[in-house]
């Protein structure tokens, strides 16, 4: 598969099986140009020793929920991206249920690509965390 061009939710989420957004149950809902939504459902052992969402659990959300539509934008010729900043804001935290996270380009330029998320929780629409990294495009040498 490409580095870059549109892929569908189904096609987003064959690549994650073996992977470990896969191991953690990572799910793309939808994917258009500059936005997808996922879900993660809480397990046991995503939770922290004190019995609390671990945070990576959500950077992990969030990241791959940003990092999964970037090769959509990713310009003609590049060969790809790898994540060179991230910044996670923590707001509350869960024990159970489901989290979703929205993530939003907020700029797409020919060598950096700057992605926001905001992670609810699913039951309540509470905002748990908000995210933001920046993507460096990837060039031939």
């Amino acid at each position: 598969m490409a580095a870059t061009g549109f892929h569908t939710a189904d096609e987003l989420n064959a690549l994650l099986p073996g992977t470990l957004p896969g191991l953690l149950g990572i799910v793309v809902d939808t994917h258009e140009p500059g936005r997808l939504t996922s879900h993660l459902d809480i397990r046991p052992d995503l939770l922290a020793p004190n019995g609390y969402l671990h945070a990576a659990t959500v950077v992990a959300l969030a990241d791959t929920s940003c990092g999964l539509p970037t090769r959509a934008l990713l310009p003609e010729g590049s060969t790809g991206f790898t994540t060179i900043e991230l910044k996670s804001n923590h707001l509350s935290t869960v024990r159970e249920g489901r989290i979703e996270a929205v993530a939003t380009n907020a700029h797409a330029g020919r060598t950096t690509q700057v992605w926001d998320a905001v992670v609810t929780d699913a039951a309540s629409g509470r905002k748990l965390a908000l995210f933001r990294c920046t993507q460096s495009v990837l060039w031939p040498r």
